[in-house]
Parts: C-alpha cells; structure tokens; sequence
C-alpha cells in the first residue's frame, strides 16, 4: 500500500487509526521526508506497545483455561491485602470471573493507581460472576500472627461467595482448611486475571477501611498511609503512641508500648 499526502494529512490519517498496520508504517519508515518517519516511528512504538500488552493480557488467561478445560467451571482467584501494615485488618477478596470478562487494564493491585484501582473496581463489582470479601481484625492478627489472620481472612472471602468455587488459584500460598482444589501461583496477581481481580477488590476494600478509620483517629494519616509504615505514620506513632487499630504484635508498634510510655487508648 502506497501512502500519499503531506506530512499533516499522514499524521491526522495515522491518529484516525483506520487501516494502519505494521506494513503501512514501515513503509512510512522508507519516507524521504524526516517528519514522516518520524511520526511512523512513534505510531510504530504504540502499535508495539499495545501488541505486548494483549500478548500480556492473553497469557493471564491461560492457567484460567487449563482449568476450565479440565471442567472446573467456577474458577476463584484469591488475594489479600494489608499483610505489611501496622494498623488496620488484613482483607482478603476471592473473584470469579466469566470467560468473557473485559480484562483490558487489569494488572496487580500494586501497578495500578487508586483511580485505575477504583474505575477495575466498579467493572469488576458489575461483571464478575461472584465476589467474596473476608477480613481478619487488629485482634485476631495479633492473637495468632499475620500469617494465620491472612489465612482465616482468605477463608472467609471464599465462604462469603454465594457458592463454593469448583477450583482456587491463590497468591503465593496455600490456604489450610479449605476443600477446594487450590493452586499457589508466585506473583499470581501479575499471571492470572481472577487474581489481579482479587487483588484489586482487597485493595480497594481495605483502602476504603482506612480512609473510614482516619475519621476517627485523624492524627495518623490512615487516608494516606493506609496503615503502612511511611515516615508520617511513624512520626504520629512517636509524638501520640498507638490507637486501637495498631498492631501490637508488631515490632514498630510494640516497641512504642515497652516501658509504658504511652497510655492504652480506648476505641473511642
């Protein structure tokens, strides 16, 4: 195909996306002219960029696939957020989602930004084919460790699904008490979509926790921190010791405790 016009008309053809292809542009790379290929490279560049992100979004998809081959229709994926902080609950979501869900965008929690976050969130709420949400509270963790709350946390999402799924795939662990088929995939946020969905769900859901708790506790940033250990929140800890949403079993916290150097302060 032989494209003709100025170097505006190529341009304003080539944003119009219509019949542009990866022959058209380079041909446009052949072009005498500087401009023309210097707009045909940077097409080129974007055309590349969305050829990886499909090829990125179809790979999610395959572990998904294996399974629903092997019969498992309801596929949950499952994922927790909040394992890392100093104060709130650890959430945990478990996300099944149809075979036809959009997933354009999807990615983990962590590579998102709280408005890609949220906007994930609405789709996944309006199209997922079952949601489940569990939390494990500051006094459950501290009564049997983060990693037993992340567990019953992950539990509980999966009990609050309107039906059992048929299979799990899970972020990194395996889960005990549950007699689901259950796969630990490492990074799976990144490698599968139902649980980049899930990571999304508990992210967001725990976001919104903390946003709520800073309402009553202002002094400690939790609308900004979310409950991690950020300069801020360690500098509140300091001047006003830990509330009632802290986590005594962890060391940042613990040590303000030792001594009595702050008063325990009621829920308020």
């Amino acid at each position: 195909m032989k494209v003709r016009g100025t170097i505006r008309e190529i341009e304003e053809w080539l944003a119009g996306g219509s019949g542009v292809s990866r022959a058209v542009l380079e041909e446009l790379l052949r072009d005498p002219r500087a401009g023309v290929r210097q707009i045909a490279l940077r097409h080129l560049r974007k055309l590349e960029r969305m050829e990886r992100e499909a090829a990125r979004l179809e790979r999610m998809w395959q572990t998904e696939r294996t399974y629903w081959a092997k019969g498992y229709g309801a596929v949950a994926g499952l994922d927790e957020a909040g394992r890392g902080c100093l104060a709130g609950p650890v959430v945990a979501a478990a996300v099944i989602l149809p075979e036809d869900f959009d997933v354009s965008g999807l990615n983990d929690s962590k590579q998102l930004s709280p408005a890609e976050r949220e906007e994930l969130r609405g789709r996944i709420d309006r199209e997922a084919t079952a949601v489940g949400i569990g939390m494990a509270d500051v006094e459950y963790i501290d009564a049997h460790n983060i990693l037993q709350a992340t567990y019953e946390a992950m539990r509980r999402a999966v009990s609050n699904l309107p039906a059992p799924p048929d299979a799990l795939l899970v972020d990194a662990l395996t889960v005990p008490g549950l007699a689901i088929p259950q796969q630990a995939i490492i990074k799976g946020d990144s490698l599968s979509h139902s649980i980049a969905a899930a990571s999304i769900v508990a992210k967001t859901e725990r976001d919104r926790w903390m946003e709520a708790a800073a309402a009553r506790y202002p002094e400690y940033g939790f609308d900004r921190n979310k409950g991690y250990a950020t300069p801020d929140h360690l500098a509140a800890l300091d001047r006003w010791g830990p509330c009632p949403l802290h986590r005594r079993s962890f060391a940042p916290v613990r040590e303000r405790l030792q001594g009595s150097l702050f008063p325990e302060r009621s829920m308020g």
